[in-house]
This record gives C-alpha cells, sequence and structure tokens, in this order.
C-alpha cells in the first residue's frame, strides 16, 4: 500500500486546505449566528468544484476516488461542519444512488447540475417512525398509469429546503419490505405534492438546515425510479456505506482542528508563571487526542484504499464510522477542558465544534448500528 498523495492531487489538497483557512474560518462565528452560509462564499465553493468531488468528469465533476475524497473532505472539515454538510448530500447520499444505480438517462439529466451545485441534491430516509429501523418505514407509492403516488412524510432531511432532487425511498410492496419492497425515487421539487416543512432547531450544525419533507399524492414519473422497483433498500444501504467512510474522514479533519486550537492555546495561556502546555496533564490530553486521530486516519485511508481496489468494506466504513465519531467527541471534550473557562464561551472553535460533532455519533448510522454492522460481519466471516 503506497500512501504517497499523487502531485495533481496534493495540489488540489492544498488549494482547498488555503480556501479554509483564508476564506470559512473567517466566517465561522458570523455563520453560526445567523445560521446561514453567505451567497458569495457559496459560489466560491461552487467555482473550485467542491460540489461535484466524487461526480464523474463526464458529468461535469472532479471524479476523484475514495481516497482523493477523503482527503478533501478531511481539509474541509477542519471548518464549521455546516460548510461539509452543504456540500455534502450532492458528493455523496443525493448523487451516490443515481450514479451507481441510475439509467445513462438519469445521469445525464441530473448530474451535471449535481456536480456544478447548481442543483441541490438530497436524501430522505429517515421517518417519525423509522430511523435506525430504515425498513420500517412508512412512506408508500402506487403505481397509476405513468405515475407512481407517493405519500409519507420524511424527518430531518439535510438541505431539502434548498434541494432541486431528492432521493426518496418508499414502499412498493409492504409484504416484502426490505427483500424487495421498498424503492427508490428521484423526486424534483417541482413535482405536485411536494412539501417541505419548517427548518429544525438543533444543538449545533449551525448553518446547515434539516426539515421535514411531505409528500402529498406527490407524483413521480416512471421513468425516475433509481434502479429497478424492490431495489431501494439495496440503494440506500450501498449509498449509506460510502458516506459512513466519508463522515470518518470528517471527523478526523474536525478533530484535527480541535488538536490544533488546543496546542495553540497551551503555548499561549499561561498559569503559575508559564504556559499551560508545560504542565503534564495538559500534555497528556494532547498526546492522547493526537494518538487517537492517528489511528482514525489511518482506519480511513485503509478503508478507501481498499474501496478504491473494489474490496468489499462494509465492516470497515462502519469500524471507521464508529471509531472516528467516537474520537472526535473525545477530542471535543479535551479541547474545551484545555480552553478551561474560555471553552464553554460562545465565539470560540472548541465550544462550537463541541455542539456540532456530538451529531455524527446519531446521523448516518449511530455508533451502536455500527456496532451490530462489525458484529454481524466477524459471525458471517
Amino acid at each position: 500500500m503506497d500512501f504517497t498523495i499523487p502531485e495533481d492531487l496534493q495540489m488540489l489538497k492544498d488549494t482547498v486546505a488555503h480556501f479554509v483557512r483564508e476564506e470559512l474560518f473567517p466566517i465561522e462565528e458570523k455563520v453560526d449566528e445567523e445560521d446561514e452560509i453567505p451567497e458569495p462564499v457559496l459560489d466560491k465553493m461552487r467555482k473550485i468544484g467542491l460540489f461535484g468531488i466524487t461526480i464523474p468528469q463526464e458529468y461535469g465533476g472532479l471524479g476523484l476516488d475514495m481516497v482523493g475524497t477523503c482527503l478533501l473532505y478531511e481539509e474541509i472539515a477542519k471548518a464549521s461542519a455546516c460548510f461539509r454538510t452543504r456540500i455534502g448530500t450532492n458528493n455523496g447520499i443525493g448523487s451516490q444512488g443515481i450514479l451507481v444505480f441510475g439509467t445513462e438517462e438519469q445521469k445525464q439529466k441530473y448530474l451535471p447540475g449535481i456536480a456544478s451545485g447548481q442543483k441541490i441534491a438530497c436524501f430522505a430516509l429517515t421517518e417519525p417512525n423509522s430511523g435506525s429501523d430504515a425498513a420500517a418505514l412508512e412512506t408508500m407509492a402506487v403505481l397509476q398509469g405513468d405515475h407512481w403516488i407517493i405519500n409519507g412524510q420524511k424527518r430531518w432531511t439535510t438541505n431539502v429546503n434548498r434541494a432541486d432532487y431528492v432521493t426518496v425511498y418508499a414502499l412498493t410492496d409492504k409484504t416484502k419490505r426490505a427483500r424487495g419492497g421498498i424503492t427508490a425515487f428521484i423526486v424534483e421539487k417541482e413535482f405536485p405534492g411536494f412539501q417541505v416543512g419548517p427548518v429544525d432547531k438543533k444543538m449545533g450544525m449551525r448553518g446547515s438546515h434539516t426539515c421535514d419533507l411531505i409528500l402529498d399524492n406527490c407524483r413521480v414519473p416512471k421513468a425516475n425510479v433509481i434502479g429497478a422497483v424492490g431495489d431501494g433498500f439495496k440503494v440506500a444501504m450501498q449509498v449509506l456505506d460510502r458516506g459512513r467512510l466519508t463522515m470518518a474522514a470528517c471527523c478526523v479533519g474536525a478533530a484535527q482542528r480541535l488538536l490544533d486550537e488546543s496546542i495553540s492555546y497551551a503555548k499561549t495561556r499561561r498559569q503559575f508563571g508559564q504556559p499551560i502546555g508545560g504542565f503534564q496533564l495538559i500534555q497528556a490530553m494532547l498526546a492522547d487526542s493526537a494518538s487517537e486521530i492517528y489511528a482514525g486516519r489511518s482506519m480511513v485511508y485503509q478503508a478507501a484504499w481498499r474501496k478504491d481496489q473494489d474490496q468489499n468494506i462494509n465492516k470497515d466504513a462502519a469500524m471507521a464510522k464508529l471509531w472516528c465519531s467516537e474520537m472526535v467527541g473525545r477530542v471535543a471534550d479535551r479541547a474545551v477542558q484545555i480552553h478551561g473557562g474560555m471553552g464553554y464561551m460562545r465565539g470560540m472553535a472548541a465550544e462550537r465544534f463541541y455542539r456540532d460533532v456530538r451529531l455524527i455519533r446519531i446521523y448516518e448510522g449511530t455508533s451502536e448500528i455500527q456496532r451490530l454492522v462489525v458484529a454481524r460481519e466477524l459471525l458471517r466471516d
């Protein structure tokens, strides 16, 4: 396994790292206060291709492999989580179903706009009565002539208030459910019966919006089925498998930012006549954080490399997401402790990240679900 980063990818990584430092770091507090990313910044994100990292060049994207995607996500995640979340659905759960399972006509129609960032795509699986148990969804789709009629409610759908296209999962056969009874659909916001609820008020992730999606006799053409009718659960699980690995990369980036902030503070904050970094208990927290980040980064890039070799990474992605999401929570807690009272103050990166990273142990598969996935794969092996 060669850990050398190709020159062109290193240049792209450096470009993104510079953009994050110069454009995103300075506005983090403003975005947190206003719960909105300024449009000029989004335009710059579009121009450097951040909305199309994973989409092949033939459809207007950068076409990066898994290792390259994780490298860029790690850099972007060093800024507040909302920036990564804004591009995340276009690169991941909002587009990957179309990319992997869609027809060529669907790819030509939808992917170029998604890759440019001119169109926003998202993913609607969770419902009021189904979360970790995704197969328990209640949204129904019934075929009437040339259209499917969809009725149901989706919950906590990221970016849906700005979305042009939503991958919606619905029951097409109640008796089969996950075994051939769930179907994936591309639903456009202009379709009749498409409604979006109010923006949710969350603990963190300010600048990133989630809302309910209400489908009231929503008419979706037959041509907008992703894959075969009944293959929706397979589509969802493969999309989430990839998303868990990129989420782990984001945890590594966020943890690295927290460690960098903690090191800087430990060098400049003085108590008892010396910088607090001179005290062994502070040093221990820094060392523990650095060691755990190193372990997480190693997991992410080995799994990403295996994915690029077309190897099965179901267990690897679950382990990486489990370890890294729990790891970044520990690093954030230490960062607040190292900053002391200042770490509890609004406007400090440690306080903001502490709120933001808590969600990562819940969305795109809870820690408990990751443990079940790993255990299932171990017992199967």
